[in-house]
């Protein structure tokens, strides 16, 4: 491997056509420079100069390593650049994400704040689970994330700090021609014969579980559907309900009613999630995206049978 330093006496010494300018120029001694340009040679298995009377002179493969040298250092001169602009909260990269739901209004919204906010920040959007958006920040991959605690509790990662965002409430999607479509207001206990659709049910706690048991009733039917569309196509065929955010409302076709629920504890808490050291312009978007989650993003709350 070639040691950086030693590239770029290299390109010093190149420069200068001297050791002994070139040892001025770095506030090196000549010997010193002697010895340095010696071992990078041993280095790349041969002689890089031509020893002249007067000075020296790159030889062909001092030509040939002279190049690579030029590239590499000025590689590492923008990256130190791209890391400064990266660090003081502008330019650079910025690796955000969040998941389904939270992709529908809440975070469209606050990206557009940052837009407008920081316009030489690019950012890279992607989306999934908050359990594997955690885990995501915890190796480095993203910068920032929306998470929530449904259906079966926050997920959590070394080095991974989060801030509580908004709560969601949980309503649950009927097709418009169900009997109870037209309800103000449900308990659960009324939907004590439907099946549910629900992406995970049984293999761990979900919060669907527990509001059932609290009612008094365990599901007669669970059909895992992972997709918001395929639930909603599944409602909308009458072949089962889901508990649907209101972060979802503006996405839910016009055949489906959402109706509120009793249960008080039927909401679901979102958060921010940061690594231990955030970028700026991460921590610009995470206030962002509290003022989006105050007023900036919810639909009319549906009641009465009669969705957003």
């Amino acid at each position: 491997m070639f040691d950086i330093d030693a590239l770029r006496l290299l390109v010093t010494v190149a420069g200068t056509g001297s050791f002994t300018k070139a040892a001025v120029s770095l506030n090196y001694t000549q010997s010193a420079v002697s010895r340095r340009i010696a071992s990078l040679e041993q280095v790349a298995g041969g002689p890089l100069f031509e020893r002249l009377p007067r000075g020296v002179r790159l030889n062909p493969a001092g030509h040939a390593l002279y190049r690579h040298a030029l590239d590499v250092l000025d590689r590492l001169v923008r990256a130190e650049q791209e890391l400064a602009v990266l660090h003081q909260g502008y330019g650079g990269l910025l690796r955000v994400g969040a998941f389904s739901t939270a992709n529908i209004a809440l975070v469209p919204v606050g990206l557009r704040a940052f837009r407008q906010a920081r316009p030489d920040v690019e950012v890279i959007a992607v989306e999934g689970r908050s359990g594997t958006l955690t885990a995501r920040l915890a190796d480095g991959v993203l910068d920032l994330a929306v998470v929530s605690d449904y259906p079966s509790g926050l997920p959590s990662a070394d080095g991974v700090t989060t801030t509580p965002l908004c709560e969601d409430e949980l309503l649950v999607a009927l097709p418009r021609e169900h009997l109870l479509a037209g309800a103000d207001v449900l308990d659960l206990l009324e939907l004590r014969e439907e099946a549910w659709l629900q992406d995970a049910y049984g293999d761990r706690p979900t919060m669907l579980a527990d509001a059932c048991a609290r009612a008094g009733f365990a599901p007669k039917k669970v059909i895992r559907i992972a997709e918001w569309t395929g639930k909603f196509g599944y409602v909308a065929a009458g072949l089962g309900v889901a508990l649907v955010p209101s972060l979802a409302a503006w996405a839910v076709p016009d055949g489906l009613v959402l109706v509120p629920l009793t249960d008080p504890a039927l909401r679901r808490t979102l958060h921010v999630a940061l690594p231990a050291t955030p970028l700026p312009a991460a921590l610009t978007l995470r206030g962002l995206l509290r003022t989006a989650a105050v007023d900036g993003w919810r639909p009319q709350a549906p009641r009465s049978g009669h969705p957003s």
